[in-house]
């Protein structure tokens, strides 16, 4: 059937419709329509001086040709040379030629009606369709034609076509047919068919995928249709997709980006745009539009969910701009630059550049102004979250201004306002300021000004008090706030808490709470943590109130894996190890509470447990410190062996007396020992594991460790048999490294005490004396320690004979 479509028909051609068309005759294309040189219908005829005809493009050329190629100008027919290259134009002929395309393309155009149905074979359906366009491409008044004849709805309906190929030709005639035709685009947009072309879009990797998007980029050139597209579910989310896709083909990729530019004309798909991730449309109406617009899109990047990346880029295209808005007299404008501010300033990056942008004064200034000027309570909430989102990002604001008098946010006089707003409005606002001196106070830069602020202002009763509020939201922030001031204001705390009867009761229900590990629970135990554990008052509380019982459940159900991690769990068990060791440095307490409840719980075992948590340094070192305090009371509760009086013979017959033996005796504490008992970690093979870490990276370990394994050479227990039980398990070395490594003034003034003691062993003694580095280090410490350790070197350097005991020399004359 191709004949039936070619405009370029041989003489005498006509249709042969063998299908379903009716028979139908197209007039014969006459010799004097043909040009000699195209064999082609000309469109343009005119005529040289010798009377024949061409068409003019096809003549002009062959002039060229001549006079390039030096040729004389001849007739390319006759082949005689030409006086004249005039070409002179043959109307007449050309008005025939037009009657009888108009004619035949009427004629076919008829035919491509019929052929436009759902039942017409396919081939004969594409053949319609391919006329059609080169009927478009022709002329531009066709397409003019094709509407007249209504022919648009019939190509729309080959959409719905059963063959891919159908469907993907009408794609493409479509698009040609509304090119540069706003009218022809309206016809086309009626009824389904946009949504229709959207359901293409969904065909991955597609002929129909590739021609939609470029239909659809051609009706959005028309503003009246990109509403209509728009309002189509999925559309703009397909077309962002495709637009950002590294897949797709380049020239897809470019139609969908070209159709959003043309979509975003229309704020409601600004909008859709925004809620899929393509912000710049809703950027650029924010920083071009109208007041009116800019205020629409402040209001709607407030309602926007956003990840961090993205308000990082928001914040650095619009941030000043907004805070501009901010700045307006007009609550209108003020109330959607503040939401969206709010959303922006919750990633610490973001956040940071809002600082960058100046947005601190105007926040304060928000916060602390009152009277006919103040803002709406529910407006002072979203600043007062504005600032907390922006202080806890982690910035330097000892240097940022904030005030007329040259003021930062943690000058006194700020932080007592904080303090009175926090006391004198309500919970949501005053949550939000509690957060913002939860930043201030976790930076080292700042916290000291935050402290003192707090002494000036008497205000730490009024905060500890908030540990009592039920919502679990308004407790969180003062629980963290007083967490961070607690190194600081250990000794204030610890004196709200004997006079309050219910707070620290709160602080441990909140601590032992079954709910897993959450922040609220690991800021309470580590601000309990950081009180002054030689507390002896606070500690009869705790025991009173039954802390140490539930604090202990809680580490052996994370031990045994009992309790589900989180990203809490290291400062939640590192708080309740620290809690827990405080019982530790009350066990000569008179009412002898703290003893029983380590002998009950066996609690020299589970320290000795926590030593081995890897990777756990503060649990490692706590839990040391506590062996250390344990095994000095070891000395105290250790029984001595009784002896019988000896009989009259054995008192007169001192060659017949011999001393009983007794077996099972602690060898360090000369008498009956037992790690739950008397906390001997001799008896609870302890001495292997604090050895062991003496090679630790972190000194504080290996300090606190050192200082537990020294409590075995103490002048009250058997040196001798302390050094023994070092040699043992091969711990001599490993404190002799510790002397040798030099980390600290403190590590070095323990290692030179344990090394002194080990001296008094005469075979290390030896030994030392042949190692230089040892004696190298020693006279170091004899030569730059402070006093006592000056002292103790000393009398190590006599032991291995590097000082002459002059006293001895004396004695001997």
């Amino acid at each position: 059937m191709d004949g039936n479509w070619d405009v370029s028909y041989e003489k005498g051609a006509q249709s042969d419709d063998s299908h379903h068309f009716d028979r139908l005759y197209l007039e014969p294309i006459y010799d004097a329509f043909i040009c000699p040189l195209t064999k082609q219908v000309m469109r343009d005829p005119v005529t040289l001086e010798n009377g024949q005809t061409f068409e003019r493009e096809a003549i002009e050329k062959w002039f060229k040709e001549c006079r390039e190629n030096s040729r004389k100008m001849v007739c390319p027919l006759t082949l005689r040379e030409l006086r004249s290259t005039e070409l002179n134009p043959s109307i007449a002929l050309r008005n025939t030629i037009e009657e009888w395309n108009a004619r035949s393309e009427a004629a076919q155009v008829d035919m491509a009606r019929r052929s436009l149905s759902l039942s017409t074979p396919e081939s004969d359906t594409i053949q319609a369709l391919k006329f059609i366009q080169g009927l478009c491409l022709k002329s531009h008044s066709n397409k003019h034609m094709i509407r007249h004849e209504e022919l648009i709805p019939m190509i729309v309906d080959m959409l719905k076509s059963s063959s891919r190929r159908v469907r993907s030709k009408a794609l493409e005639t479509i698009q040609i047919v509304v090119e540069d035709n706003d009218d022809n685009k309206d016809i086309t947009a009626e009824g389904d068919t946009v949504r229709t072309v959207v359901k293409f879009l969904s065909h991955e990797q597609s002929k129909e995928r590739e021609e939609a998007v470029a239909l659809l980029y051609e009706l959005s050139k028309s503003e009246r249709l990109c509403e209509k597209i728009g309002s189509v579910n999925g559309a703009i989310l397909i077309l962002v997709g495709m637009a950002s896709s590294n897949s797709e083909d380049v020239l897809t990729v470019e139609k969908a980006e070209q159709t959003l530019e043309n979509l975003a004309r229309c704020e409601n798909n600004v909008r859709q745009m925004a809620e899929c991730g393509r912000l710049q449309p809703l950027l650029h109406l924010l920083l071009e539009g109208s007041a009116e617009t800019k205020l629409s899109m402040a209001a709607l990047l407030g309602e926007l969910v956003l990840d961090n990346e993205v308000k990082v880029f928001v914040a650095r295209t619009a941030g000043f701009s907004l805070i501009n808005l901010m700045k307006s007299n007009d609550v209108k404008s003020r109330e959607p630059a503040l939401k969206a501010l709010n959303q922006i300033s919750s990633d610490d990056t973001s956040a940071k550049v809002l600082i960058e942008a100046d947005i601190l004064p105007p926040l304060v200034q928000d916060l602390f102004t009152v009277g006919v000027k103040q803002l709406p309570m529910r407006l002072k909430e979203i600043s007062a979250t504005i600032l907390a989102n922006v202080v806890n990002s982690g910035y330097d604001f000892d240097s940022i201004e904030v005030g007329p008098d040259h003021q930062s946010l943690v000058s006194e006089e700020v932080i007592h306002n904080l303090l009175h707003l926090i006391s004198n409005t309500g919970p949501a606002i005053g949550c939000k300021l509690l957060e913002v001196l939860v930043g201030l106070s976790a930076s080292p830069s700042t916290v000291y000004s935050v402290v003192s602020a707090i002494k000036s202002s008497g205000a730490i009763m009024s905060l500890v008090q908030f540990v009592e509020t039920p919502q679990l939201d308004l407790r969180l922030a003062p629980i963290k706030l007083l967490r961070n001031l607690s190194p600081h204001m250990g000794q204030e705390l610890a004196g709200c808490l004997h006079g309050t009867s219910g707070t620290l009761g709160s602080l441990i229900r909140v601590t032992s709470e079954n709910v897993g590990i959450t922040e609220e629970q690991a800021a309470a135990v580590g601000l309990l943590a950081d009180l002054p554990e030689r507390d002896a008052g606070l500690t009869r509380r705790m025991l009173a109130e039954g802390a140490f019982e539930l604090f202990i459940s809680r580490v052996t159900r994370i031990r045994q894996g009992e309790t589900r991690g989180s990203r809490f769990m290291t400062p939640y068990l590192e708080g309740l190890v620290k809690v827990l060791s405080r019982i530790t440095f009350a066990l000569s307490d008179e009412s002898g509470a703290a003893r029983a409840l380590c002998r009950e719980h066996n609690l020299a075992a589970l320290f000795i447990d926590l030593l081995q948590m890897n990777g756990l340094d503060n649990v490692q070192m706590v839990s040391a410190m506590a062996l250390e305090n344990l095994s000095q009371d070891t000395k105290n509760l250790t029984r001595l062996p009784e002896f019988a009086p000896p009989g009259f013979c054995a008192t007169v017959f001192f060659c017949i007396s011999k001393p009983p033996i007794i077996t099972g005796l602690c060898q360090v504490h000369r008498g009956t020992c037992s790690l739950r008992e008397t906390f001997c970690i001799l008896e609870g093979q302890a001495v292997d594991k604090l050895v062991a870490l003496l090679d630790h990276t972190n000194e504080n370990v290996v300090e606190a460790s050192l200082a537990a394994l020294c409590t075995l050479l103490d002048d009250e227990v058997d040196i001798d048999n302390g050094v023994r039980a070092l040699l043992d398990v091969e711990g001599v070395k490993p404190i002799l490294d510790v002397l040798l490594e030099k980390r600290t003034d403190s590590l070095r003034r323990r290692a030179v005490w344990a090394v002194e003691r080990l001296l008094r062993n005469n075979e290390i003694a030896s030994e030392v004396s042949d190692s230089p580095n040892v004696c190298t280090a020693l006279v170091d410490a004899f030569q730059h320690g402070d006093y006592l350790t000056r002292q103790i070197a000393e009398r190590a350097l006599r032991r291995v004979d590097k000082i002459p005991n002059f006293s001895g020399i004396f004695a001997n004359k």
